[in-house]
């Protein structure tokens, strides 16, 4: 069984944490703390303020404002929805839209006629605000709040995995490691894939935090010989405030078993 000390340091690895960091001082050592009480006390901080800095964060962004008053807001997600209907006429086919939050994307894929739709977020609010646009329609939607590198869904269930603008918000290999064995997981063999990302000419940061930007090829690489590239399209993303960012999405095919 390892020590309080040698867990902490495994819990730090894991998350890319230095323990010295900013999360440290929430597990600081009190003055009549031994360091194992100390190193033990750092596990539950740095555990839990890594997963509920990050939902916090979102749940705050869409308690605060309203839908089309954030940078990635579409009236349509035109780019997104052609994709889909040309890698997946199938109205059956089971849809994924990952981080789909407060976007339009389900709306229009509802009045496209497919009818297996399922929406993550890893915020509950973003979710109500398409239920409540939605009304009664938000009955034909599986919904699901959590973070996508913690998802587990039955094996092979999904026909065509959509992600707009989450993926680049996964700046460590562990989290882009443990997103790409989920998909792995989650995606039927020859069903789909599609990622957008920022383009490497495109933002730095968004609503605040850093992102990993991507050309087509450095955007496959993260996923490797099981997903077969068919594809790729840039977007001009004329934001709410009137300013442009540039996304890259590649869409692929995931490799027969």
């Amino acid at each position: 069984m390892l020590s309080p000390i040698a867990l902490a340091g495994r819990l730090r690895r894991l998350l890319e944490v230095p323990l010295g960091g900013a999360c440290a001082t929430l597990g600081a050592q009190e003055p009549d703390e031994n360091p194992k009480q100390a190193a033990l006390k750092n596990i539950y901080s740095l555990g839990r303020n890594s997963c509920m800095s990050e939902k916090g964060h979102w749940e705050h962004v869409y308690k605060t404002k309203a839908s089309d008053e954030v940078s990635w807001f579409q009236p349509h997600a035109k780019t997104s929805l052609d994709l889909i209907k040309k890698l997946e006429p199938d109205p059956e086919a089971h849809i994924m839209d990952v981080g789909g939050g407060a976007s339009l994307l389900v709306d229009d894929l509802i009045a496209s006629g497919y009818r297996n739709l399922s929406v993550l977020d890893i915020s509950s609010s973003a979710l109500e605000v398409t239920q409540k646009r939605l009304g009664v329609a938000a009955n034909k939607v599986r919904w699901i709040v959590e973070d996508v590198i913690r998802l587990s869904l039955p094996k092979h269930s999904i026909d065509v995995w959509h992600d707009r603008a989450v993926f680049h918000f996964l700046t460590t290999s562990v989290q882009r490691d443990q997103y790409v064995k989920t998909v792995l997981n989650s995606v039927k063999p020859g069903g789909h894939v599609i990622v957008s990302t920022f383009a490497t000419d495109g933002p730095e940061k968004c609503s605040g935090l850093p992102v990993q930007r991507y050309s087509a090829g450095s955007l496959h690489d993260q996923f490797g010989e099981p997903f077969v590239l068919l594809g790729h399209e840039y977007e001009n993303h004329r934001t709410p405030f009137g300013t442009d960012q540039h996304f890259i999405y590649c869409y692929c095919r995931v490799v027969d078993a």
